[in-house]
């Protein structure tokens, strides 16, 4: 029995001190790994090389910063969402045009679009977008190309140009940047050899973001202008939040090409909500083109996410651009921002969970929920546009002249820019909902009163309505917004 128990003892001895040399092996093991993510916290990154002022190549940023270069690399993934993306259509190379897949064509989807832009080069060729990867290539390649002599203004937002500009300025980025915009195209496309790369948003002495694009240096410039705020300087002003709103904003606008220089230039000196632009387009007379079946002098749209975003209430809550297209993200100790660029209906759990503690799917059905509400009216306020294209066509037709539909060719120019406006911009209305419909609300009733004003020689049209509340501020709770903030009248977002 002794024997027996002393056995026993003994096993239970030396099963604890198992337990405990294990126990002990574990916690060195956990004590070394949190020693190395320490140290990883510690060194973000490895200088393998040195960066300078002119290393344009990602891949060289890429032996330094690996793991955002792998992110980057990634924008090539064709990702159709419901109403964005890609498909990734398979074409048969040509001398002239060696890429071997492309996006869908949008006037294929829609031919209402050919209608729209009679006349323009975006009646020929227009196409779902792609990744950054591609915004170079895209461009290049287009069919509107062969139909219209572009100028080298287009490469301020489709190719790395930091060091071209600087190049060509001979180290002046404004100088390099006027200078660049009066080249044809095909002349500045020899200049240029990347998209989008990490030295036009990051400094490459201090890592920090820069605003490198001089159209945003001085549309933002002009906009705080407006704003009371003189000789506005991005680059030491700005906050950090605002700085990861800023640098998608350098290419994400609206603009046009000022002049026989065709000096890139963001409408916004009146401020930048649609209205403003519009003003700013009557006070500075300027046309895209001239409607081919109307006569009409009208405006096309191009990407106005940030305008539009600034409407709406992530801009209002503080939310930047890159903290749904770019969300943070853990990869060992390190936190770093997610350089695969994309929708956040592909990402959902980083770019929307974060904030709202609501399933995958349910936040989902949001989104498509609003989009769906948005294409609706998109839908409707398209069909009054080419109703109105319609009857003013007839009316040439039979007679009418530049003096009779004088009216009805003001109201498409301004009607026919804020469906344009909606198309245009990237979201399907998410970015702010309620001042897509309005937007398109108001487009409708100027499409409809245009058709009136074919039909009244002497209509007279209510271009912006009354937006006056019919209710006193007294009688209601109000919490007016701060100063310059997203939903006043021109302002940006302040955080």
């Amino acid at each position: 029995m002794d024997e027996s128990r002393t056995r026993r003892r003994l096993m239970l001895l030396g099963g604890a001190m198992l337990l405990a040399a294990i126990a002990a092996v574990g916690a060195a093991a956990l004590a070394v790994n949190i020693f190395e993510r320490k140290q990883e916290a510690r060194n973000p990154f490895y200088r393998v090389v040195e960066l300078t002022d002119t290393t344009e190549d990602p891949a060289i940023w890429g032996k330094n910063f690996p793991l955002q270069y792998d992110d980057y690399k990634r924008t090539v993934d064709m990702t159709r969402t419901k109403y964005g993306g890609s498909d990734g259509v398979p074409r048969a190379p040509t001398a002239k045009d060696p890429r071997t897949v492309t996006a869908q064509s949008r006037l294929e989807e829609d031919p209402r679009l050919k209608t729209f832009w009679s006349g323009y080069a975006f009646a020929v060729d227009f196409r779902e977008e792609r990744g950054h990867a591609y915004m170079l290539e895209d461009q290049t390649f287009t069919e509107r190309q062969e139909v219209t002599k572009q100028p080298g203004t287009c490469m301020h937002c489709h190719a790395s140009l930091y060091v071209p500009y600087k190049k060509l300025g001979d180290g002046d980025l404004i100088k390099g940047f006027e200078k660049m915009n009066q080249m044809p195209y095909a002349e500045a496309r020899k200049l240029v050899e990347h998209p989008v790369t990490c030295i036009d948003c990051h400094d490459p002495s201090t890592l920090q973001l820069r605003v490198t694009r001089p159209g945003f240096l001085e549309g933002i410039r002009a906009l705080k202008a407006s704003q009371g705020i003189q000789n506005y300087d991005v680059n030491a002003q700005a906050t950090r939040q605002e700085m990861r709103t800023y640098v998608c904003g350098q290419c994400h606008v609206e603009y046009y090409f000022k002049g026989p220089e065709k000096r890139l230039t963001y409408p916004w000196a009146n401020g930048i909500k649609i209205e403003n632009i519009l003003t700013y387009y009557t006070e500075n007379p300027h046309k895209d083109w001239t409607h081919a079946e109307t006569g009409a002098p009208v405006l096309k749209a191009q990407h106005p996410e940030f305008e539009m975003y600034n409407q709406g209430i992530h801009a209002r809550s503080g939310v930047a651009c890159a903290d749904c297209h770019m969300p943070y993200k853990r990869e060992g100790a390190l936190k770093i921002s997610d350089h695969h660029v994309q929708s956040p209906l592909l990402n959902v759990n980083r770019a929307c969970q974060t904030c709202h503690n609501w399933t995958e799917a349910e936040l989902t059905q949001r989104v498509y929920t609003i989009q769906d509400r948005t294409f609706e009216l998109r839908n409707r306020a398209m069909d009054a546009v080419v109703a109105l294209i319609g009857d003013m066509k007839a009316a040439r037709a039979a007679g009418k002249t530049d003096a009779d539909l004088k009216t009805a060719m003001e109201l498409q120019r301004r009607a026919q820019f804020m469906v344009d406006f909606v198309e245009a911009e990237n979201s399907m209305g998410f970015h702010a909902p309620e001042e897509a419909a309005r937007i398109l609300g108001i487009a409708m009733d100027m499409a409809r009163q245009g058709q009136l004003a074919v039909r009244q020689a002497d209509y007279t049209p209510n271009l912006f309505p009354s937006t006056t509340p019919t209710v006193k501020p007294t009688e209601r709770e109000v919490t007016p917004p701060p100063p310059g903030s997203a939903t006043g009248g021109s302002g940006t977002t302040t955080h």
